[in-house]
């Protein structure tokens, strides 16, 4: 996603805001026979936003991207290298765990709860935003950005797609029909892809994971780790979806990188022993942040964005679950408006 993103898997969690009552559960299964936890929000010691609220009457207008800030077209190697087998089939580093088991965080960047960050995935990029961590397109930036925000003591996130595949990518050729499903809804040109072909997908994302590392990264943030709760075109399961979310977050370990859960909200008790920190989109409007505390209560991050709430809304409930939270433009330009 170059000029814009957009939440995901939404009408998923308003169904399940509606049908929660009555124990719908996000998702098919789990790989141990467990239900997967709704997404809305457990019971009311932990405070969510009720309703659904119509948007802020008028959003700010975007800032100018003001001075100091990279071009994008700095030089830089943006074709990702052949595809590396993944970390299961690979000779994995001295004292690596096995994909998907319980690690320790020595060397990795671990994001505390209360993290500032910024997320912008439009270049170029705004480098006077003050924040301890940025998020950034990996293809739309060179190492010299990366570098940049390292010399001002910023972190950096390298912002990668591994659920969906996109047209415009310089590695779109990589993917075969095979991995191809569904149309993502409202964006026909991008396509949901068959995560159950962990080795033919996991060798793909593994290059994504090297570039992110070459330019210097600190962590990704590999997005569309959902593609089971949504119409994929395949018949995927909370199983296989565990499995692959468990697999990307090895593949980002072996090389370093730290790693974020990206929404998936009613995996998160299986999946917070493996991830790093949480990035979710909407979460007090879609009634689903009780579900992210996990992390909180194990020291990770939680970064948080909403488009449609005014802070005033949301700021409250999310700064005392101890979330990073931020209103943004659903453009995500450089405009943000922080808790």
């Amino acid at each position: 996603m170059t000029a814009s993103v957009r939440p995901r898997r939404r009408w998923v969690g308003l169904l399940l805001v509606v049908l929660g009552a009555s124990g719908c559960t996000h998702g098919k299964g789990t790989s141990s026979g467990a239900a997967v936890s709704p997404v809305a929000s457990p019971a009311a010691t932990s405070p969510t936003v009720a309703g659904s609220p119509a948007p802020p009457a008028s959003s700010p207008a975007p800032p100018p991207v003001r001075t100091g800030t990279v071009p994008a077209s700095t030089p830089a190697p943006d074709q990702p290298a052949p595809p590396a087998r993944l970390p299961a089939s690979s000779t994995p580093r001295p004292g690596s765990p096995a994909p998907g088991s319980p690690r320790s965080n020595a060397g990795l960047w671990i994001p505390a709860p209360g993290t500032t960050w910024q997320w912008q995935l439009t270049t170029p990029v705004d480098l006077s935003v003050s924040a301890s961590a940025y998020e950034i397109d990996l293809f739309d930036n060179g190492a010299p950005v990366v570098a940049s925000l390292h010399s001002m003591g910023r972190k950096v996130i390298c912002y990668v797609d591994v659920g969906t595949w996109e047209p415009q990518r310089p590695d779109a050729g990589a993917f075969p029909g095979s991995l191809k499903g569904n149309p993502v809804e409202g964006f026909p040109e991008e396509r949901w892809l068959d995560i159950r072909q962990v080795g033919v997908l996991g060798s793909i994302v593994a290059a994504r994971f090297d570039l992110c590392r070459a330019k210097g990264f600190d962590a990704v943030e590999a997005d569309n780790v959902d593609g089971f709760a949504n119409s994929s075109g395949f018949p995927l399961t909370a199983a296989d979806q565990l499995a692959f979310n468990r697999a990307i977050a090895a593949l980002a370990h072996a090389r370093g990188l730290s790693v974020a859960l990206k929404n998936d909200v009613g995996q998160v008790n299986d999946l917070v022993g493996v991830f790093d920190f949480s990035v979710d989109e909407q979460c007090a409007e879609f009634q689903e942040c009780g579900a992210l505390t996990p992390f909180i209560r194990a020291g990770k991050a939680v970064f948080h964005v909403e488009y449609n709430l005014a802070t005033s809304e949301f700021c409250p409930v999310t700064t005392a679950l101890g979330f990073s939270s931020m209103l943004k433009h659903l453009s995500l330009d450089a405009y943000r408006a922080p808790c």
